[in-house]
């Protein structure tokens, strides 16, 4: 059994628990929030035995091997540090880091504890994405990706009553290129790796992040269109376009359904069967690393997460969206 203490209490650390405990590899006894109650009542509700409110504390527990991070973004390197400062093998949810620099840090702090840092973007590591990646040898040379990913935050509604809630806080590092371009373009990084140039477009809002976005990115030989929102809903497939064929994904955060169509007009269904929840897959992986002594995961790896960094850091440099975090000096200890 992998010991995890988990740092946030929300329904994403819910969910990943429930798929870490279908593994029958993972056991949760520890639970780090900054309120004494939030950290009770999550503890009480899942029978785990260590509460803390300090993250000091938390990171030298004897009580487990490995962290599960799902806090707001901008706490996202101040945690993962302080954990890989103390051995801790961590997981952290999508987007790593608020930036390039703090990701750097991060794995700075991971290679010189000697621990395992895995970014938790469950995309690339499920049954079809698998499908997609064997799929590409079918459309002969691929001269597009396009990813859409539009889903209307139920955040939104307060954000137009006057309320800013986190989703849309700049404050923590949040948007829709962060919640949910990230998945058009890490997908992306993985298949093709760096563009040589980005064009990004976005809808700002009054409290500072961006509501809607687009991105076009410029290969040697292909393109890449990407688009995403939480103020809007979209109801488009995804697709990888090749000379020979077409790859279509019902949704690209999370495939469900992987058809290739041919030219001749012929269609073949290349999906695989998943589990319900689809974070198992991240689990596996990350507790089958930790338990092979890797410093590194096979697919969401320190240079995929690098790449798609920097896809993110351009896009918002050219949208004129600056976090809090990137006008803070990153000394690599994760304080500001």
């Amino acid at each position: 059994m992998l010991r995890f203490g988990v740092i946030g209490t929300n329904w994403i650390t819910e969910a990943f628990m429930e798929a870490a405990l279908e593994t029958g590899e993972a056991q949760f006894t520890g639970v780090y929030s900054r309120t004494e109650e939030r950290a009770q009542a999550f503890a009480t509700k899942h029978g785990i035995i260590g509460r803390y409110t300090s993250l000091e504390a938390f990171a030298q527990s004897r009580e487990f091997e490995a962290v599960y991070i799902a806090s707001p973004n901008a706490r996202h390197a101040e945690q993962a540090i302080a954990c890989m400062r103390q051995g801790k093998h961590v997981l952290c949810e999508k987007p790593m880091a608020s930036n390039s620099a703090e990701l750097e840090a991060m794995i700075a702090a991971a290679e010189q504890n000697g621990v395992l840092l895995m970014e938790a973007l469950k995309t690339t590591l499920l049954p079809n994405f698998e499908a997609i990646r064997a799929g590409l040898a079918e459309i002969g040379r691929v001269r597009r990706y396009m990813a859409s990913f539009g889903q209307y935050s139920s955040r939104y509604d307060a954000y137009r009553q006057g309320t800013v809630l986190n989703a849309f806080n700049p404050e923590l590092s949040n948007g829709a290129l962060m919640d949910l371009g990230v998945y058009c373009v890490y997908p992306l990084a993985v298949l093709f790796g760096r563009p040589d140039r980005i064009q990004a477009n976005a809808v700002l809002l009054e409290s500072g992040v961006d509501g809607e976005g687009s991105l076009l990115l410029r290969y040697p030989d292909m393109e890449a269109v990407l688009m995403y929102s939480k103020i809007t809903s979209s109801y488009a497939s995804s697709e990888i376009q090749g000379e020979d064929g077409t790859l279509v994904i019902d949704k690209i955060s999370q495939p469900g359904r992987v058809e290739l169509r041919r030219r001749d007009g012929t269609v073949l269904d290349l999906s695989r069967p998943q589990a319900a929840n689809t974070m198992v897959y991240e689990a596996k992986e990350f507790i089958h690393a930790v338990k092979e002594d890797r410093r590194q995961a096979s697919v969401n790896t320190h240079e995929h997460s690098r790449i798609a960094m920097a896809i993110m850091d351009e896009a918002r440099r050219q949208m004129g969206l600056v976090f809090p975090a990137d006008l803070s000096r990153e000394d690599g200890g994760g304080q500001r």
